[in-house]
């Protein structure tokens, strides 16, 4: 069990994360990327199969393909919106790749464990949901380790298995860029530039049926 600081330690971690796409370049200790990648590694899974794989990228030349692919994607998502909806969309920052010391692709193995993962027989996508419990306990690893982290999710898979000659089985469900910041903002960046707006809690509560 936790005493009262490590308590407050793991609220604060969860409240004050930040999705982050500016860093400054400072390099990161192989000693904390371990630290995040085990955090992720010891994430739950259902059935225990542990369907996640981490490329750890480091090359420039790759990370500038990667970049290329994401930019290319939003580029092509913004024709969702129009006029002063559209510029906004486009003025976001909504990838930092390039200037990120470290990018990581973590990937879905849908067939670890074979045919029958207790679990998953019943509900197929329980192995990309296993796979964002271990992204979200390396968003806390890596928030305890002074690290910022940006969640890239504007690519085409086919480019990124490409890129990063993932097997057609595989399914790449996420990059992200770690990295040291000069800014980590007090709120969400959406949040901060009035994209979305938190919504109540208590309105999203049920008991017992859905109202």
């Amino acid at each position: 069990m936790l005493n009262d600081s490590e308590r407050e330690g793991v609220f604060k971690a969860i409240f004050e994360r930040r999705d982050i796409r500016s860093f400054n370049g400072k390099p990161i200790s192989k000693d904390k990327l371990n630290n995040i990648l085990m955090a992720g590694h010891h994430a739950p899974s259902v059935g225990f199969m542990q369907p996640w794989d981490f490329i750890v990228i480091d090359s420039q030349g790759v990370k500038e393909r990667l970049a290329h692919a994401c930019h290319k994607e939003i580029q092509a998502l913004s024709i969702h919106y129009e006029d002063e909806k559209k510029t906004r969309f486009l003025s976001l920052k909504l990838e930092g790749i390039r200037e990120a010391p470290i990018t990581i692709c973590i990937t879905c193995d849908p067939t670890r464990g074979g045919g029958h993962v207790v679990g998953r027989n019943s509900i197929p996508e329980t192995d990309i949901l296993s796979v964002a419990c271990c992204i979200q306990n390396m968003w806390l690893a890596s928030y305890a380790e002074g690290i910022a982290m940006g969640w890239v999710s504007f690519y085409k898979k086919t480019d990124v298995r490409e890129i990063l000659n993932i097997p057609p089985h595989i399914d790449p469900i996420a990059l992200i860029s770690l990295g040291y910041t000069d800014f980590y903002p007090t709120k969400p960046i959406l949040e901060q530039v009035n994209w979305e707006k938190r919504r109540n809690l208590n309105n999203l509560i049920h008991h017992n049926v859905w109202e």
